[in-house]
This record gives C-alpha cells, structure tokens and sequence, in this order.
C-alpha cells in the first residue's frame, strides 16, 4: 500500500496552486507561507479558539488561521477571520461581534498583496 502525495480534495489543491501564484504575481511572501503550510498533512491544520483570537487580534484586524477555528471562548472584537473551515458555535460568535467569516479565498481576492494578515495558528 503506497501513501498519496497530493492532496486528494480538490479545493484544497486549487487553493494552494492559487496562492502559489498570487504569491508569484504579488510578491506576497504571506500567500507562499500559507500554501506550504496547507501543503502538510492534514492533521497538522491549525485549531484556534475564538479565544486565541481574542487575545492576539485588535479591533478591525484580519486574521489568517490555515485550518479551522473553534468556537472556545468569548470574542468581544470586531475582527475577519478567514479560515479553511469554521465551526458553527465560532461562525456564531464572529458574526455576532460584528466580525466577518470568510473563506481564504476570499481574503485572497480582496487583499492579494496580503497586507496586514496576521497568521494564527
């Protein structure tokens, strides 16, 4: 039995080519670091609690975290957190304080030169 190499989900192979290039096209050193972490297995994905957030982000921040955020915690700053995936509960609690949730992808597209990103992980 062989072990795969690539990843085998679709989006994540596309995000990761995607940032390779915005990196390339931007010179956004932050898109390169994010895609050879997303290129790791899967079960090294970051897991941040909406406490983390609280505690390392000002008001009106944006911030990366590659992999998945928790809904831990109590978030009483208004901030944009982008993510590979969000759990209900922490979905509930950015949206509730104002935040915005949005896929990296998304944040890709609005900021490509990747200003300003605060990496969490």
């Amino acid at each position: 039995m062989t072990k795969t190499t690539t990843k085998t989900n679709p989006r994540y192979s596309a995000l990761i080519s995607d940032l390779k290039e915005m990196s390339r096209a931007n010179g956004a050193n932050v898109w390169r670091e994010i895609a050879n972490r997303l290129e790791s297995p899967s079960n090294n994905y970051a897991e941040v609690n909406i406490s983390k957030i609280n505690r390392y982000a000002q008001d009106g921040d944006i911030v990366l975290v590659p992999g998945k955020v928790l809904g831990s915690g109590v978030l009483d700053q208004k901030v944009s957190v982008a993510a590979i995936r969000f759990s209900g509960a922490a979905e509930e609690k950015i949206t509730g304080a104002d935040g915005v949730c949005m896929t990296i992808e998304e944040l890709v597209q609005q900021n490509p030169e990747g200003k300003k990103v605060r990496i969490l992980r």
